[in-house]
């Protein structure tokens, strides 16, 4: 999801990156065996005269490439991404925990893509297009954790309805549900489809972490929680 997933778009004509936001893979290239895994030197002209050059032997070899590998055990580094067929439109959202193991929570949202998406233990079980602020009122990026919930709540500066509100600043800034349509915005709250509000609202707990980019992606294997 995320993440973003992040990387996935909102369909709106006018929002960036659209293009850039197909489905998340992880490729790795692979490792440069130019020289000779028997632990052998490899002999170099320069300017008629032979230099030598360490080998590696094939445990050295090992060790390197599994430095680069994520580690799979780590409940931040992203194991799923949902099964997603293009972009997701306003008020439409995905949700499946099926196999997904307990874990921590993870929240991740792209302002550019206008896509929140929530994993468990590095797996995406939901995502969903989401309403965010404007140019005046913008949704700060950053990292924030969720500092308060409540089920019914109205705002005290506006009066609306903040449905499964999810605090995230001092100055109001939250996660709730809302009616997200195209030409709506919020004063800089990330306004989800209300189901899905509830569905998320079920699965955090204080503290849990909320990670707000603009165009961040993630795929299979990073982390969600390094910058």
């Amino acid at each position: 999801m995320s993440f973003p997933v992040n990387g996935r778009a909102l369909l709106a004509l006018t929002f960036t990156g659209l293009a850039a936001t197909a489905a998340i893979m992880l490729s790795q290239d692979p490792p440069d065996r130019s020289v000779d895994l028997a632990g052998q030197q490899v002999a170099m002209e320069s300017e008629g005269t032979a230099q030598a050059l360490p080998g590696i032997n094939e445990a050295n070899a090992a060790e390197a490439v599994a430095a680069q590998q994520p580690d799979l055990n780590d409940p931040f580094v992203v194991k799923r991404i949902l099964p997603i067929d293009g972009p997701i439109r306003y008020g439409e959202w995905h949700w499946d925990e099926t196999g997904v193991p307990d874990g921590p929570i993870v929240i991740t949202v792209d302002l550019e893509a206008r896509v929140l998406s929530i994993f468990r233990d590095g797996h995406e079980i939901g995502a969903t297009a989401v309403l965010l602020g404007t140019e005046e009122k913008p949704t700060p990026t950053g990292v924030f954790p969720i500092t308060q919930k409540k089920k019914d709540h109205v705002s005290n500066l506006y009066g609306a309805e903040m449905p499964y509100m999810q605090r995230l600043t001092d100055d109001g800034i939250s996660l709730h549900g809302s009616q997200v349509e195209w030409g709506y915005a919020s004063h800089g709250c990330i306004g989800m489809p209300e189901p899905f509000a509830a569905k998320v609202f079920e699965k955090t707990k204080l503290g849990d972490r909320v990670f707000i980019t603009r165009g961040k992606m993630v795929g299979l294997g990073d982390s969600l929680v390094d910058s």
